[in-house]
């Protein structure tokens, strides 16, 4: 039986969130990462429309595409400095240190990657409407849903790999070889998804793209959770 004075550990919920609250923070006062995510994916936008010309059917057909190859390019960016100031001033060691389950920073820091991905996707879909002229025919709200399993499933790989390659010399080019072979099913999902919610959903194959990306968050989530605490610790 344990002395009535012992610290008892944290839960999992509250480390968690103590966490997120840290991270969401110092991303607030900076704002410098979404300031940058939110360049270069306009910028990325707009390079797909001035390769394809003056091609607008070809446009319109593949929004949903250029728009998730966006938010996965300007994803390297935010995860890759994700891990950035506790790698620079030695803080995850602090972190692993206290008394709180390893696992909690997993899922603050992938939840505070998806959140700022989601963010990021809202700020792109009117760019992406007002540059290649398609619109939202099944409504906000399937959009929204696919935007919400994209960025999670997009965040969830990219925290365990970031925190792989936080220490490596070259991990702004290892980071994207791990991760982007991993993420294609989702990405193919989450595009397709889209695609259907711009130019019509006859068939009803959209809630068939939101159970796959359903199922892919399950898995990527799940092997995270279990795996991370080796992946700092190593």
């Amino acid at each position: 039986m344990s002395p009535p004075n012992a610290k008892r550990r944290p839960g999992l919920l509250t480390t968690t969130l103590v966490l997120l609250r840290k991270d969401l923070l110092i991303e607030w006062r900076t704002r410098a990462r979404l300031n940058a995510l939110v360049f270069f994916a306009m910028a990325t936008l707009l390079l797909f429309s001035f390769a394809l010309g003056p091609d607008t059917k070809l446009l319109e057909r593949n929004a949903g595409g250029y728009l998730w190859l966006a938010i996965l390019f300007a994803s390297v960016l935010s995860l890759g400095e994700s891990f950035r100031v506790e790698t620079e001033n030695a803080c995850l060691d602090g972190v692993r240190l206290a008394p709180a389950d390893a696992r909690a920073i997993f899922l603050s820091k992938a939840l505070g990657n998806a959140l700022l991905l989601l963010a990021l996707a809202v700020v792109l879909v009117p760019v992406m409407v007002a540059l290649y002229g398609v619109r939202i025919v099944t409504g906000v709200g399937d959009l929204a849903g696919i935007l919400v399993l994209g960025s999670l499933a997009l965040s969830a790989p990219g925290t365990v790999y970031a925190a792989i390659s936080s220490n490596a010399r070259a991990r702004d080019v290892l980071l994207p070889l791990l991760l982007f072979p991993l993420v294609i099913p989702a990405l193919l999902s989450a595009a397709k998804g889209t695609t259907l919610v711009l130019q019509g959903d006859p068939m009803q194959q959209l809630g068939s793209w939101q159970g796959l990306l359903l199922g892919f968050n399950l898995i990527y989530w799940g092997v995270g959770f279990l795996l991370f605490p080796r992946v700092i610790e190593d």
